[in-house]
C-alpha cells in the first residue's frame, strides 16, 4: 500500500525555470550582453551538458563553476566563472515560485496522510532556502539532497540512501514524483521504484526511459496516487 511519496523539487513542485530565467538575465544583461534570446540558447547548451555529467557522478561545483565563463567566452567575454556562479546561486536561493495547484496538491496529500518526502539533485544551501522561502517546508516529513547524500540522480545510491534513513519507507509503499526522465525517472527505475512522469507540457520522450504513470497536471497526479496505486 503506497504510504510515501518522494519529491524531486525544481519544475515538479517549485518553478524553477521562472527563477532562472530572472536570475540569467540579471547576470547576462550585467555583463554588457544586448542579445539575451541567443545568449540564453548558448548557456542552456552549455549547462545541459554540465547537468548530465554531473548526473553521471562528476564533482558538481568544478563543473558549475565554468557554466557563465563558458558562455561569455562564446560572446568574446572573459569573466571569473566561480564569481558568477555565486552570484547567481544567491539569485536562486531566493526563488520562491511555487507552481500553480502545488500547495492544494501536498494540502490534500498531508490530509489523506501520505508522508511526504523531498528528493532532489541540488545545492543543500539554496534548496533548503528555497523551501522555507517558498513555505513548502510543514508539508515533508524528510528532505533529502544529493549535495549532502553524495550522490545525484539517477544514481541508485540517491535512493538506496533515503531507503535506509528514511522512517518506514521502502520500495513497495513509495512512489517517485519527478519531472526529469534522465533523472528522476531513470533513478527510480535504477532503484527498482514506482514512479510518476510529471509531464505538463506533454513532452514526447526521446528515450526508451519508461515511467509506470504519467501525469499532466496535479490532478492526474492525485488520482494515479490516491486511486490507481492505492
Amino acid at each position: 500500500m503506497l504510504k510515501n511519496i518522494i519529491f524531486d523539487l525544481d519544475d515538479t513542485l517549485l518553478d524553477f525555470k521562472r527563477g532562472e530565467y530572472e536570475g540569467l538575465r540579471d547576470i547576462f544583461i550585467a555583463q554588457g550582453i544586448k542579445d539575451l534570446d541567443k545568449v540564453l540558447q548558448t548557456y542552456n547548451k552549455i549547462n545541459t551538458q554540465v547537468w548530465l555529467q554531473i548526473e553521471n557522478g562528476h564533482p558538481a561545483q568544478p563543473l558549475l563553476n565554468t557554466r557563465f565563463s563558458d558562455t561569455l567566452a562564446q560572446f568574446g567575454i572573459s569573466a571569473d566563472g566561480g564569481q558568477l556562479e555565486k552570484t547567481y546561486r544567491a539569485k536562486l536561493n531566493q526563488n520562491y515560485h511555487v507552481i500553480p495547484g502545488a500547495i492544494a496538491l501536498l494540502d490534500s496529500l498531508k490530509q489523506q496522510n501520505y508522508q511526504l518526502i523531498v528528493g532532489t539533485n541540488g545545492v543543500a544551501k539554496t534548496q533548503y532556502a528555497r523551501l522555507q522561502g517558498a513555505g513548502l517546508m510543514p508539508y515533508f516529513d524528510d528532505v533529502f539532497i544529493s549535495e549532502e547524500i553524495g550522490y545525484n540522480k539517477p544514481n541508485p545510491q540517491f535512493f538506496t540512501h533515503i531507503l535506509k534513513h528514511g522512517h518506514h519507507i521502502t520500495r513497495n509503499n513509495t512512489v517517485m514524483v519527478g519531472d526529469r526522465l534522465s533523472a528522476d525517472i531513470q533513478g527510480a527505475v535504477n532503484a527498482a521504484l514506482p514512479n510518476i512522469w510529471f509531464n505538463p507540457r506533454n513532452e514526447q520522450s526521446s528515450t526508451t526511459i519508461q515511467p509506470d504513470y504519467v501525469a499532466q497536471n496535479y490532478h492526474d497526479m492525485l488520482t494515479i496516487i490516491t486511486q490507481n496505486m492505492s
